[in-house]
């Protein structure tokens, strides 16, 4: 079995997450206390008790995202043997990867990924940038929306390129309203604006990005154990020497998540687990190649399940 391990972006977390693993799993738990450590707060009883309003905060919710899916990787890990063929994480969700790969460590990826939220919620004043899912479009369509509406000051540009006729663009809150509007009128099947806190992966984020720098020039990188695609090129990384200029630039680019599930495929990988919380990423590979059966680990059921399918081979 060709195995790929996969990590969920910021936007699937809700309370109570991560809590059953903790409390079923000693290498869970010890994940979550290693976090509270790195951050010097109580982020597990956070993502297990909310509230929800301060989970929902960026600075919150990555190290979130990113200690709940380390939570169940050592879990998982702790129960049954894992060949890795490849990784790979929905925007943030990289740095899960990478810890995974054992290129970052756990302590210090959680405190970049906190101060990435930061500079992110910081990034953009409130009100002045938001995302929209596009869906029903081919991507020429919606850069064509994209190039008329990214005047006179005003930008928006494509952001997740996430699966066929499913892509989220971000910018100026009036320029992405007006994009929604063009998509119904241009034959899209669905356009909603995202219950987001800012315009990410566009150049809105320039400010997020320049902040970046000095963080991560202070961050270790180690051998990869596996690669890892990044989603700025959406190609294998086995290079550590490119992780951090490959992590600052996903900041500012859109992360090619279709692509790169596509470089999974072409690399003959049947079967991946997604880390962490929902099944955001599973429901995007039904749309990309279903072919591949992408299992959740995020709960007790799900774990045990994984671990049956893994001893199966």
């Amino acid at each position: 079995m060709k195995l790929a391990l996969l990590f969920p972006g910021q936007g699937s977390q809700r309370v109570g997450m991560g809590a059953e693993l903790a409390t079923n799993f000693t290498a869970a738990r010890h994940a979550f206390e290693e976090a509270d450590e790195a951050l010097g707060f109580a982020l597990s009883r956070l993502c297990f008790e909310g509230p929800e309003e301060q989970l929902r905060l960026t600075s919150n919710t990555q190290p979130a995202m990113v200690a709940v899916a380390i939570a169940a990787h050592r879990a998982l890990a702790a129960e049954v043997a894992l060949e890795v063929e490849l990784g790979a994480g929905h925007s943030m969700g990289e740095y899960s990867a990478l810890v995974a790969a054992e290129a970052l460590d756990f302590a210090s990826a959680m405190r970049a990924v906190r101060e990435r939220g930061r500079l992110m919620q910081e990034a953009c004043p409130p009100g002045q940038g938001t995302m929209a899912a596009l869906i029903g479009l081919e991507p020429a369509v919606v850069d064509e929306i994209c190039r008329e509406l990214s005047v006179g000051g005003q930008i928006v540009v494509p952001a997740n390129l996430n699966a066929p006729g499913q892509i989220v663009v971000a910018g100026h809150t009036a320029a992405v309203r007006r994009a929604i509007e063009l998509a119904k009128e241009r034959g899209g099947a669905m356009a909603v604006e995202l219950k987001v806190s800012g315009p990410f992966h566009s150049p809105l984020m320039a400010s997020a990005r320049a902040g970046m720098e000095k963080m991560l020039d202070g961050l270790a990188v180690g051998p990869l154990r596996f690669g890892v695609i990044a989603n700025v090129i959406a190609a294998v990384n086995t290079d550590p020497a490119r992780v951090k200029p490959l992590l600052l630039e996903q900041i500012t680019a859109p992360v090619r998540w279709g692509e790169s599930m596509g470089v999974v495929a072409r690399h003959g990988i049947t079967e991946a687990l997604e880390f962490g919380c929902g099944k955001v990423l599973a429901g995007m590979m039904r749309r990309i190649d279903r072919n591949i059966k992408v299992r959740p680990v995020e709960d007790l059921a799900s774990l045990k399940a994984a671990v049956t399918a893994l001893a199966a081979g």
